[in-house]
């Protein structure tokens, strides 16, 4: 793992469309690889960010290497349970295999000590998500949504991520009380 320092800085409601078009950029290339090419319109749509930035709880994240910024993280912070959940994250493109995903999610651990369990999920498609999630941050998979079980969170309206709904259900116990 590379000796660059990770940080972590709330964005400012000026940043939010670099981050929307950043973020777009890094989930477009997973898509590109499994499908060949993009459906109409960004993934995850504006809209379908915008409802993240604005989610009750939520608090948007630059993810800064060394002074410059290569990434975010959008997070849902539940200060009475602490079932927070990671919604969105991302490296800029060209900024991946240094171990700053890494380095940033344990950044994200450290930022809020009080969590007992961290929720995420993931396209079924996206390979390098899963190995990230499971065998590098010590996430465990507890659900599989598809056309027979739909996830009851998944934001509806075009663009979401793909026209398949297959994701995983990720979870990481933090602490038990």
């Amino acid at each position: 793992m590379s000796h660059e320092l990770i940080t972590l800085s709330e964005a400012h409601p000026g940043d939010l469309a670099t981050f929307k078009i950043e973020l777009q950029e890094a989930f477009a290339v997973a898509v590109i690889d499994e499908f060949g090419k993009l459906p109409d319109g960004p993934i995850p749509s504006d809209e379908v960010l915008d409802g993240a930035f604005m989610a009750p709880g939520a608090e948007v994240l630059r993810i800064v290497c060394d002074g410059r910024q290569v990434g975010g993280a959008v997070v849902t912070i539940n200060r009475e349970t602490q079932l927070n959940s990671l919604d969105l994250f991302y490296l800029k493109v060209g900024e991946h295999g240094r171990g700053l995903g890494l380095k940033a999610w344990f950044a994200i651990e450290k930022r809020y000590p009080e969590t007992m369990t961290w929720q995420t999920h993931t396209p079924y498609f996206e390979k390098r998500n899963i190995h990230f999630y499971v065998n590098k941050c010590g996430f465990k998979i507890i659900e599989y949504f598809n056309k027979f079980r739909r996830d009851p969170n998944r934001p509806e309206g075009p663009n979401y991520l793909v026209e398949d709904d297959d994701a995983f259900q990720f979870e990481k116990v933090m602490r038990i009380e």
